[in-house]
């Protein structure tokens, strides 16, 4: 008599975090930046000195914060991009964003900035540090998905998530203990904590994304899981879907029963759910992507991602020849002034403001 078969274990591999971090197809590109600025000075950027730091090339790290590649404010000033999107979340801070398309917009404290580049666009993303009495931290993801070679010539487009907003799911485990999920992309199906099916769909993703085809099955998703708490990770729809959890606060967690004592890039077995457990003593932080892959070529020159090298070259004329609609900005680094205030103003001129937070 034959034994029955040994339930398939979830974790497919554990890597540790580099920078920036592994993604899988659909994905290019994860950054996590973490940077603990000090008090700002008369220019919105640090009041500290800056002789020791390689200026415009500066990721050193030194006294816990870069300056990348600004100069005055840290940041990065104009530089373009074709082929895919950028999905920036901002955790702590600001950042001040400008673009060849006539957009500006101040976003952060939990806000999701979305970018189409499609045929092309040049922008920056400067981080001003407005207060001259305090640190000034910033947190952010900025997260490269890719567009399949159908979509990679589109009209570009800027999206604003507001955080408040942004779904959010709050579940307790059998002893109340808390797990917050934040879902920027791809619906959460699971169950709350009293058995009850619960969806939470997310705020719709621009109209060529990947991530707004029915069947790509992309989710984007931020957990946060109190010391002890227990959550179930649901399965996946898509059977090809591809699944990354970066454990990247906390101490200790142990995913499908496996330890894990080291911030890790975890590739899971989509297909099933996993039990997560936070057996750390403090909070424990995670960053979801997942998706079904594009499956096509990538030729990738820098910011340009297109399918084939031809097309890179294209691209490089491109650029050399329209700027992707020129700079309409004096400074190729832009900072929009002192008042705190977030906002984004559209191509064209429309303007949005976030409702105050409760």
């Amino acid at each position: 008599m034959s034994n029955p078969a040994s339930p398939v274990h979830p974790v497919l591999q554990v890597r540790p975090l580099g920078f920036p971090w592994e993604t899988m197809d659909p994905f290019l590109f994860c950054a996590y930046h973490d940077d603990a600025y000090p008090a700002g000075n008369a220019q919105l950027g640090p009041n500290a000195p800056l002789d020791a730091r390689d200026i415009g090339q500066d990721f050193s790290r030194k006294d816990g914060w870069s300056m990348y590649h600004g100069e005055e404010v840290p940041g990065f000033p104009g530089h373009p991009h074709r082929g895919f999107e950028t999905v920036t979340i901002v955790r702590k801070g600001l950042i001040d964003h400008s673009d060849s398309l006539g957009a500006t917009a101040r976003f952060g404290q939990g806000d999701v900035q979305w970018l189409t580049a499609g045929r092309g666009v040049v922008h920056s993303e400067m981080f001003p540090l407005l207060d001259a009495a305090a640190p000034n931290p910033l947190e952010l993801f900025q997260i490269w998905l890719n567009l399949p070679a159908r979509s990679k010539m589109v009209d570009p487009n800027f999206t604003m998530f507001w955080s408040h907003n942004i779904p959010r799911v709050v579940a307790r485990d059998e002893h109340g203990r808390i797990t917050e999920v934040a879902v920027v992309a791809g619906r959460l199906q699971e169950t709350d904590g009293t058995g009850t099916p619960a969806t939470v769909d997310p705020l719709a993703p621009p109209p060529d994304s990947w991530a707004a085809q029915a069947d790509a099955d992309v989710a984007i998703w931020t957990l946060r899981m109190a010391p002890g708490a227990k959550w179930t990770l649901p399965a996946a729809k898509g059977e090809k879907t591809q699944r990354k959890l970066y454990f990247f606060k906390g101490s200790g967690i142990s995913i499908g029963g496996q330890a894990i004592d080291a911030h890790a890039a975890i590739e899971l077995r989509a297909s099933q759910d996993v039990a997560l457990v936070n057996t750390g003593d403090e909070v424990a932080e995670f960053l979801l992507l997942q998706g079904r892959p594009i499956a096509e070529p990538v030729a990738q020159y820098g910011p340009f991602v297109m399918n084939t090298q031809a097309e890179i070259q294209q691209t490089m004329v491109d650029y050399q020849r329209t700027r992707f609609g020129g700079w309409p900005w004096d400074d190729n680094a832009p900072v929009h002034g002192r008042d705190p205030a977030r906002f984004a103003v559209h191509p064209g001129g429309s303007e949005e403001r976030p409702e105050a937070l409760c």
